[in-house]
Parts: structure tokens; sequence; C-alpha cells
């Protein structure tokens, strides 16, 4: 399991207040491996989802770190998705 993924995973449970969503949404950060939220919360691995949001690691950290908004890294192309656009939406709020 990677540093990296791990680490991306404790800010979105801090983000969460150790809630879970309810849907079920993959993180697929190219070259490092998965997160997935759901009502469980949050963890790290591979599993089906609702919606798939993938892109590269430099993006996912700008998204976590505030510096880039969910809705213009799509509108740019920086992020993919993948599935029920309605669940990409509800989890875009974890970055405002």
């Amino acid at each position: 399991m990677s540093d990296t993924l791990e680490a991306a995973a404790a800010k979105l449970r801090e983000r969460l207040g150790g809630e879970g969503i309810d849907t079920t949404v993959k993180f697929e950060i190219e070259g490092e491996g998965a997160i997935l939220l759901n009502a469980d919360g949050v963890s790290v691995g591979e599993g089906d989802a609702d919606v798939t949001i993938s892109a590269d690691l430099d993006v996912f950290q700008e998204m976590f770190d505030g510096e880039l908004s969910p809705t213009a890294a799509f509108m740019t192309g920086k992020i993919k998705i993948d599935g029920d656009m309605g669940a990409a939406m509800k989890i875009a709020q974890l970055f405002a």
C-alpha cells in the first residue's frame, strides 16, 4: 500500500469527519492505485463504484489541497469521470 494513497485517504477521512457517503466513489490515481468512499467511510483499494474519477497524482493533490476545484479540473480535461455524474457533483463539495 502506497504512503501517497494513505495520505490522500487520511485527508478525505478528515474532510468527511468520520462519516460515510450515500454513494460509492472511486478515485483512480494513475500509477498509484485507488481510494474508495462509501457508507463505511474511506478505504484504499479497488472495488465497484457508482462513479470513478480518474487523474494523475498531481491533479488529485491540487484538489485535496484546495488549489484546484473539481469543476475546473473536469472542464479543463484534467480529470475523467465515468459513471453517475450526480454522485461526482456531490463529492465535489468535499473539496470546497
